[in-house]
């Protein structure tokens, strides 16, 4: 039986299908109470403590933010008996729900993304899937997409995982037809729910899964730290995040910011959990001046060494002469997904794969 390869992507799945087995997107607005408010403070609903959370923790309204959703060709929201795997794909620094659509480039009519997801469906790479493109600041003020070190908007960032886990998987698993269901809380339902979730994103959103979903640290502006370590750009770590190995079993991260976690801090993370990881997926190119040495090499440098035995399949996926832009992040995407639901989980290579693509 052969094995899953990463590759380019096949010219073909770039462009579209049919228009009958076309996906569609869909902009939906829902309710967000753990953000972080005007003050720095985080407001939520939930039993948090200072202590995990590095800030005071606050009551507060709610506020209003949107995501944008694929869903397959086919989709019947009447349909209670057909099932779907969730993809959430997270988006960079200056993005938002729209860059993985927009940015990704448009062919024959349809966002590259969009083709790229229905040719792996329509060739029964992988069964039809959900995928849901968050905004990814979890603030009040989250639609200011600015480069604001001090500005609440980007310390959103880093708290994106208390909306993720209390408010937007939450909304997704009660109001589409998916395996996952977030009201099972016993061991074997933590165990079958966190094996139809999926998460990856593009340099901010690809720190993001290594320091929340894995588990690195939160960051924000020296000017409220007080501290004088960090990064050139204003920023600093502050507090270690929880990670959310209970909920994601394949992470993947595409050009990780330069604000991501050392592997290491990430390994030890994967250690410690509780949780087998099934997939962690890092790629980026060579020649990408913004992430190759702040963020990816950082972040692959002793994560084996301190993974121990909670790492399934590690994918270190080197693009040659690669920049920061969507045809390394589109391959990312294509394989990650095909690694993380192809329909023959005998499919999937195990153990540390280290390997150079020369094309996208």
């Amino acid at each position: 039986m052969k094995n899953i390869d990463v590759t380019a992507v096949p010219n073909e799945y770039k462009k579209a299908a049919h228009k009958e087995v076309q996906g569609t997107i869909t902009e939906v607005s829902y309710s967000v109470k753990n953000y972080i408010n005007k003050s720095r403070q985080l407001v939520t609903d939930q039993n948090i403590s200072f202590q995990e959370v590095g800030r005071e923790t606050v009551d507060g309204p709610d506020i209003i933010k949107k995501f944008n959703v694929y869903l397959p060709a086919g989709y019947n929201k009447d349909d209670k008996d057909t099932k779907y795997n969730v993809l959430y794909l997270l988006h960079g620094v200056g993005g938002s729900r729209y860059e993985w659509l927009e940015g990704s480039g448009n062919s024959e009519g349809n966002f590259v993304i969009c083709n790229i997801l229905d040719n792996l469906i329509v060739n029964n790479d992988i069964d039809p899937l959900i995928v849901v493109f968050p905004d990814g600041r979890s603030s009040y003020d989250w639609t200011d997409d600015s480069f604001n070190v001090e500005g609440t908007n980007m310390l959103g960032f880093y708290y994106f995982d208390y909306e993720l886990r209390y408010d937007l998987i939450p909304f997704i698993e009660s109001n589409y037809n998916v395996y996952a269901n977030m009201k099972d809380t016993s061991s074997e339902g933590i165990e079958y729910n966190r094996m139809h979730r999926a998460i990856a994103g593009l340099s901010m959103g690809g720190m993001q899964t290594l320091n929340l979903i894995v588990g690195g640290y939160r960051c924000d502006s020296k000017m409220y730290t007080g501290t004088n370590g960090g990064w050139s750009n204003g920023f600093d770590k502050t507090i270690l995040a929880q990670g959310m190995e209970d909920l994601f079993a394949y992470v993947g991260a595409f050009s990780n910011a330069p604000t991501s976690s050392d592997g290491k801090v990430l390994g030890s993370s994967i250690t410690s959990c509780g949780y087998r990881l099934d997939l962690l997926y890092i790629t980026c190119g060579d020649a990408d001046e913004i992430a190759s040495q702040d963020g990816y090499a950082k972040a692959i440098n002793g994560i084996i060494e301190a993974v121990g035995d909670n790492l399934d399949n590690y994918y270190e996926i080197v693009i040659e002469g690669g920049v920061h832009d969507f045809n390394v992040w589109n391959n990312g995407a294509y394989n990650f997904i095909r690694l993380s639901f192809g329909r023959n989980e005998e499919h999937l290579k195990s153990g540390v794969i280290r390997m150079a693509l020369n094309s996208y």
